[in-house]
């Protein structure tokens, strides 16, 4: 591996550093909080990883998404984030699906082969999806709630769905997850109280429902220190936990 994992072998170790190498983690959602994690998680040594996203880099990214470029708006985020992962290291092995997660499409992952799954899409039937996905198949998994409408990075807390409380996300989570006999999934959430957008915009790629069923909710507003935190937490205890095995 050369030089490139020395200051993070300092830190870990070998024996960890190999862990990494050898694990496969899949990150759903390679936007505002999934593109940091993947980021990190490259940057960390992750030797394989998978990632799932339909959407096209917009403009209206750029404000907060490490791979929203001038020069890549309009292209696919999994091939920017590929692209972005393979000049950080050419070994680790990149995966992608240019595809929505949605119950439709569950079928096509097999969450047995993944040491990890990363939920850092929107739509609540999706996340919902991931996690019963996830536990059927044993392995670990940790969501992402709400990021949008924040402005306090120092507000994100990781802890077991049981025991959030303010973030509206996490409270449909927790009751949808409860119907499904669900008690306990690792989330990232804010206690801060959500922001009301000063006026909400007309379009925007991030139309995702906020709860299950129908309908759009609003455009939320969101800026580049927040989803960027979220993602590196993200990214923190997918490490630590597989160095933890």
């Amino acid at each position: 591996m050369g030089d490139m994992f020395e200051r993070t072998e300092l830190l870990l170790g070998k024996e960890n550093v190999e862990k990494l190498k050898q694990a496969r983690v899949a990150v759903f959602g390679v936007g505002g909080v999934g593109g940091f994690t993947v980021e990190a998680l490259a940057r960390s040594g992750i030797g394989t990883l998978d990632l799932i996203d339909d959407d096209v880099v917009a403009e209206s990214n750029i404000n907060r998404q490490i791979i929203a470029l001038h020069s890549t708006v309009g292209r696919p985020k999994v091939q920017v984030a590929a692209e972005r992962v393979k000049d950080i290291d050419p070994d680790c092995q990149v995966n992608i699906y240019q595809t929505f997660y949605l119950p439709e499409t569950a079928a096509q992952f097999d969450f047995t082969k993944y040491d990890y799954v990363v939920d850092a899409i929107d739509t609540v039937t999706g996340k919902l999806m991931l996690v019963e996905q996830a536990k059927a198949a044993g392995t670990p998994i940790i969501s992402a709630m709400g990021a949008g409408n924040k402005l306090d990075p120092t507000a994100f807390r990781v802890t077991d769905i049981s025991k959030t409380k303010v973030c509206p996300l996490a409270k449909v989570m927790r009751r949808e997850l409860k119907k499904r006999g669900i008690d306990h999934l690792k989330v990232v959430y804010s206690e801060e109280m959500p922001l009301t957008p000063i006026k909400e915009q007309s379009t925007s790629e991030e139309t995702d429902s906020i709860t299950p069923g129908h309908g759009k909710r609003q455009t939320p507003g969101s800026i580049s220190f927040v989803p960027s935190v979220v993602g590196l937490i993200i990214a923190g205890e997918v490490i630590k936990d597989i160095c933890a095995k």
